[in-house]
């Protein structure tokens, strides 16, 4: 008799055990999949019964996502409200009845909805379902500085363009700024989104606000990519910091003249006898043409995949609201890595094909800055559960190793240069190193450009590295467009910049 009590026993702990660990995975480790599948009408209304997860900015302090309590048929609701408006519209993106996620609030939906695979998340969501409370998800706290935020937003309206600034030591993005921006407080209305969608005047051909052209949008870098080229001349020992360059205002490829810019009357640039420094600094486009024409595409290319190019930049944002970079086929709509189809004069010095972020371009001023290690780009700081107590937290780490440390300390030395007498003079700060590139990409209008800035500082311990992009700019140079702008978003962010 006892050897029958005790086997029912212990077939009754193994169902209790069974029930405990499938309750557990359905309430927990299933939850995030189930959660992104946004077609499941069901998971999605009983999502809204769930008290999401607060969105900070750095502070702490500021909400950049909040919840209003609404009664319907009976039932507690909870609905997104977006107090900062478009201030940082495309990181925090979007979550509706009708027009489902965006942004953090949909990669970042399982911490948000307490749905994550997080021990202390687990009993505490099931201590609430026990005790029959509403269930309260966690609250992201972002690396975003809401006041150099606000600064990129306001330099880059009424142009369409992005902003891009984080620390090059961690990772941690201070700045992702998107023009034009919209409000998500409108999207659920149908006017409000209809009037989101319409393409801006202000470029032309480009899609809507709700395109993030910081992670998204694709543009030729011009010069800025020159870093690129340089560094795989350097790390490939084809040439030194001590090369001479000879520049009659063109070189000849492919039995054509490729010219350097322009000068404001419309002439030419011819440098004549000049160091790979001086190369860099005054951007000239011939010298970098011959540079390409000697490395090779491939050599090039292989250089920019060190850098992060082809692939799309590990940050939290959705997948397919982040792009990879590289030479875009435009028939295909696709990108491609076959040398033998790409223009190396060229491409040395940013055009042929090439499409890139500003996000990609960001990394790669990153990558200088810090020793030729590219960090992981994160958004978000730390998670915490509604009470306060520690979830997680982002630990910086190493995503590519773009160069060796002393073609990173060359490339230092070139891009103060550019500052302290060459294209990118605008960025200067009194009293502090800025490290920075130029780029003025043709757009296949006359006179009509893409205008570009890289940048870090202080160049001796750099702090924030960058990038700016203003699209269509009619006569717009990067030095004279976009380096005021990043001298703006570097001085908001340095302690004590903004007093020089």
């Amino acid at each position: 008799m006892n050897k029958q009590i005790s086997k029912i026993a212990i077939f009754a702990l193994l169902l209790l055990a069974a029930l405990i660990a499938a309750t557990t995975y359905w309430q927990a480790w299933a939850a995030p999949s189930l959660a992104a599948k946004q077609d499941n009408s069901i998971q999605r209304v009983a999502q809204f019964e769930i008290k999401r997860g607060l969105i900070y900015a750095s502070d702490g302090r500021t909400v950049l996502a909040a919840n209003v309590k609404k009664k319907e048929g009976g039932q507690t609701l909870f609905f997104r409200r977006y107090p900062t408006g478009p201030l940082v519209s495309h990181v925090v993106g979007y979550s509706t009845q009708g027009r489902s996620r965006a942004g953090l609030e949909r990669s970042q939906n399982a911490y948000l909805t307490a749905s994550n695979a997080n021990l202390g998340t687990i009993w505490s969501k099931l201590g609430e379902q026990l005790k029959g409370e509403t269930i309260t998800g966690n609250n992201l706290i972002l690396n975003i500085k809401t006041g150099a935020q606000r600064i990129a937003q306001a330099a880059l309206k009424g142009s369409c363009g992005a902003a891009v600034a984080l620390n090059p030591k961690t990772g941690a993005v201070y700045v992702m700024a998107s023009s034009p921006s919209y409000n998500p407080n409108l999207i659920e209305s149908n006017k409000g989104y209809s009037s989101i969608l319409k393409a801006p005047s202000a470029c032309p051909g480009s899609s809507s606000a709700l395109l993030n052209r910081a992670t998204q949008g694709l543009y030729p870098p011009g010069s800025t990519f020159k870093t690129v080229t340089a560094a795989a001349a350097l790390d490939d020992h084809v040439f030194s910091p001590s090369s001479s360059f000879y520049d009659p205002g063109y070189c000849i490829e492919y039995g054509q003249k490729v010219s350097n810019a322009l000068n404001p009357d419309q002439t030419a640039e011819s440098y004549g006898h000049v160091s790979f420094l001086q190369a860099y600094q005054h951007s000239i486009n011939a010298v970098f043409c011959n540079i390409g024409k000697a490395l090779g595409a491939k050599r090039v290319i292989d250089k920019a995949k060190q850098f992060g190019f082809y692939s799309r930049p590990p940050i939290e944002l959705p997948s397919d609201e982040v792009a990879a970079s590289g030479e875009f086929d435009f028939a295909r709509h696709g990108l491609f890595d076959d040398a033998s189809r790409m223009d190396p004069g060229r491409l040395a010095f940013g055009q042929d094909k090439l499409l890139v972020t500003p996000l990609q371009m960001a990394l790669v001023a990153a990558g200088v800055a810090n020793g030729g290690t590219i960090m992981t780009p994160h958004l978000v700081k730390e998670v915490r559960a509604a009470n306060g107590s520690l979830v997680t937290r982002v630990k910086p780490q190493a995503w590519k190793k773009a160069m060796t440390p002393k073609t990173a300390a060359v490339l230092n030395q070139f891009m103060q240069a550019v500052v302290t007498g060459g294209t990118g003079t605008s960025a200067a700060i009194p009293g502090i190193k800025v490290a920075g590139k130029t780029g003025t990409a043709e757009t296949g209008q006359n006179h009509v450009y893409d205008a570009w800035f890289i940048f870090f500082a202080p160049a001796d311990n750099p702090q924030v590295a960058g990038a700016v992009l203003l699209e269509h700019q009619l006569n717009g140079f990067g030095g004279s467009v976009a380096a005021p702008i990043a001298k703006q978003i570097m001085q908001a962010i340095l302690p004590g910049a903004s007093k020089h």
